[in-house]
């Protein structure tokens, strides 16, 4: 006959007496804290209570400062320096497209009919993307007239995320170097112009300006490399249909 073993009896579960006295002690004893707990708290929100509502207080004015200088200082700032820029822009616009555009360059930096030009707003308005963008205009204004040296201090100054902008405004500082017979800083900018952004314009662009300056000043190898990258990589680009010409001179240069 099979046999099992008998299951021992239950254990029981309810509490003894000395546990229950023990947990209401505990009990007691927790809640008496929390009282003496609360009671410092309130003494010391009491005592403390012109610090707190001060430092309470300091902090309100700051973010309310904050969002009313944004909101009735920035902003509206930023919305009158887009208004006058809108009037040098026009200027400039005009500049490019005339035959003789001196006059309109000068009057796009310096304003006139009552608006500012794009120094006005660089001085007046720093800090706002007009601003920025006056800055690159101003640089562009004098490397259009022929004023290499304030081309150059403009565009350096000049920073953007667009990275077309960036492309533009350092192959600009590399035409300037380039008038002002400075070969070397002409050719380091348009290899950086040229590394901000892979693109079909500003990339082809401006490794061609680099690869003929660079095979000016000895650098036929990194040149010749340029021209093979833009007809390898560019070509449907403008520059792709000019460097055939200018890779079998620098193929027999370095044979």
């Amino acid at each position: 006959m099979a046999t099992y073993k008998k299951r021992g009896a239950k254990k029981s579960i309810a509490p003894s007496k000395q546990t229950e006295v023990i947990e209401e002690s505990t009990t007691a004893e927790v809640f008496e804290t929390l009282d003496t707990t609360a009671s410092r708290t309130e003494e010391w929100v009491v005592k403390y209570q012109n610090v707190i509502l001060t430092v309470i207080g300091v902090v309100a004015v700051g973010v309310l400062g904050y969002l009313g200088y944004q909101n009735f200082v920035t902003k509206p700032k930023a919305q009158e320096a887009i208004s006058e820029l809108n009037q040098a822009q026009y200027y400039f616009e005009l500049a490019v497209n005339s035959v003789n555009g001196d006059s309109l360059y000068r009057r796009a930096l310096n304003g006139g009919e009552g608006k500012y030009g794009f120094l006005d707003i660089i001085s007046n308005y720093k800090g706002t993307p007009a601003a920025k963008l006056a800055t690159y205009s101003a640089g562009m204004a004098y490397l259009n007239l022929k004023d290499y040296t304030n081309a150059i201090q403009y565009l350096d100054k000049f920073s953007s995320e667009d990275i077309l902008l960036g492309a533009l405004s350092k192959g600009a500082i590399g035409d300037a170097f380039a008038q002002l017979g400075q070969p070397n800083d002409a050719y380091d900018y348009y290899v950086a112009a040229s590394k901000i952004n892979n693109n079909d314009y500003s990339t082809p662009k401006y490794l061609y300006k680099a690869a003929m300056i660079g095979s000016e000043i000895g650098k036929n190898s990194q040149a010749l490399s340029f021209l093979k990258r833009i007809e390898k990589e560019f070509p449907e680009s403008n520059e792709a249909s000019l460097v055939a010409v200018q890779i079998a001179k620098l193929e027999t240069l370095l044979q």
